[in-house]
């Protein structure tokens, strides 16, 4: 067997690393935690596209471990006998001699057991390289590549070319470009299909994960990595699902999530209770929704653009001059709230967005507990949702939301809010509202009375 040169780090250190990947922590995080550089971990990423190139689950108390070839190491170069050996690690004398005779070190002109050259050997030798189906099989091969980035035609056959796109780089989900017009069925869709057109054929099937290890994993199929770019993501590297869910919120912190919210909120029996979010337009426009639980009574915040907005090219990181950051959603949250009696506003529940990551001060400043929904959970606060939907009538999608001023976002709300619902037994949101104005200024008057 070659020398290993340096031998890479044991399956169980990468074992570990992937292991820490599908947990969700970063790149570097993984890499540490394990014991290799940056680079190494990085690397390792890339080249196996996001995805494990191995089994996470632990080989069986059949093999010696990477620990078990060190207690042998320390104990042969004490000069102990491979019985003595055997004994200490409670492992047959039959293993541990073949262990030293073929796994050790021989560079040196004699055997020399070390347990890094004796795991990466045991490593080589343990591989069993199989040819991948897309590989050994030209028909399946064409069929998937086909119907992953075929071209688009017309229904007399002609061929659509679709725009031109750029060069791929292997950059990770390109924004803002033209991606390639293809056929792009999911790899699930072109596994769950080989059976209804080739039912009789049993070498044409394969899985849908095989196919996105085939176009992740390098030098793992047939498919080349660029067709990566016909998938629905477009992404070069696979994202670790816990990964994708653990997006940085530092500014919601235990004590705000959406379980803390009182009780009295969930039954939409007591008024005071809100939701809110915003309605995204182009140019980084944006209006604020904020929708009363009980009554559906709706406000809309003006969200103008701050002056210097349009004088130069954008700067990343800098200050947020659309209209909603932190410091205008605050100011404008605030006039909009302040302007309702104490009473009406209790608690305002928004989804995790940046644009209230100052909820602390807007808190303090209106007495309104702010409280945000679990991440992906549009449920939990459906009245807006179903508010939003009911205003995109007004403020279609892919529109410029800037020009409308104040008073227009005003007439809105008011058009809204005169409409009968059926979930308030035909009343509308405003005259549900105005009731509940009337039950706390006539419990005001018997409480001072």
């Amino acid at each position: 067997m070659r020398s290993p040169g340096r031998p890479e780090p044991s399956r169980a250190v990468q074992r570990d690393f992937w292991r820490r990947i599908a947990a969700g922590v970063t790149t570097l995080e993984a890499a540490q935690a394990v014991g290799v550089s940056w680079p190494v971990g990085s690397r390792w990423f890339r080249h196996a596209g996001g995805m494990p190139p191995i089994s996470l689950q632990d080989p069986t108390g059949r093999y010696l471990s990477f620990l078990e070839r060190e207690e042998i190491a320390l104990l042969r170069a004490q000069q102990l006998g491979v019985r003595e050996i055997a004994r200490r690690i409670g492992r047959d004398p039959g293993t541990v001699s073949r262990e030293l005779r073929r796994n050790a070190a021989t560079r040196g002109g004699k055997p020399v057991y070390r347990a890094v050259v004796a795991q990466w050997k045991a490593q080589q030798a343990a591989k069993r390289p199989k040819t991948a189906k897309l590989v050994g099989n030209d028909l399946l091969r064409e069929y998937v590549q086909e119907r992953l980035a075929g071209s688009l035609c017309r229904p007399d056959g002609t061929i659509v070319t679709g725009p031109e796109p750029p060069a791929w780089k292997g950059l990770n989900k390109p924004h803002r470009a033209d991606r390639r017009w293809a056929m792009a069925w999911s790899p699930e869709q072109i596994s769950a299909r080989l059976p209804v057109e080739f039912p009789d054929d049993e070498s044409m099937r394969i899985s849908h994960e095989a196919i996105y290890q085939s176009l992740f994993i390098e030098g793992r199929g047939a498919l080349k990595r660029e067709l990566v770019a016909c998938l629905r993501t477009g992404r070069a590297l696979r994202e670790p699902r816990a990964r994708s869910q653990n997006k940085p919120q530092g500014h919601v912190t235990a004590d705000v999530v959406l379980s803390e919210r009182p009780a009295e909120a969930a039954d939409r029996a007591v008024p005071g209770h809100w939701e809110g979010d915003l309605i995204i337009g182009t140019g980084r426009s944006a209006i604020g929704t904020l929708v009363e639980r009980s009554s559906r009574s709706t406000i809309l915040v003006h969200l103008p653009r701050l002056e210097g907005w349009g004088e130069g090219p954008y700067v990343k990181n800098g200050p947020s001059l659309g209209g909603y950051g932190a410091v205008a959603m605050n100011t404008a949250l605030t006039t909009s709230m302040s302007r309702l009696p104490e009473q009406l506003r209790k608690t305002l529940t928004w989804d995790r967005g940046k644009e209230l990551s100052a909820h602390a001060q807007f808190a303090l400043e209106t007495g309104t507990r702010v409280f945000f929904a679990d991440p992906h959970s549009p449920w939990q606060r459906p009245t807006n949702e179903n508010t939003n939907g009911i205003l995109r009538q007004y403020f279609p999608e892919g529109t410029d939301l800037s020009r409308w001023s104040a008073g227009d976002l005003e007439a809105v709300a008011l058009a809204v809010n005169n409409r009968p619902r059926k979930i308030l037994g035909w009343k509308t949101p405003a005259e549900v509202f105005e009731e509940q104005l009337r039950s706390l200024q006539q419990a005001g008057v018997a409480t001072t009375g």
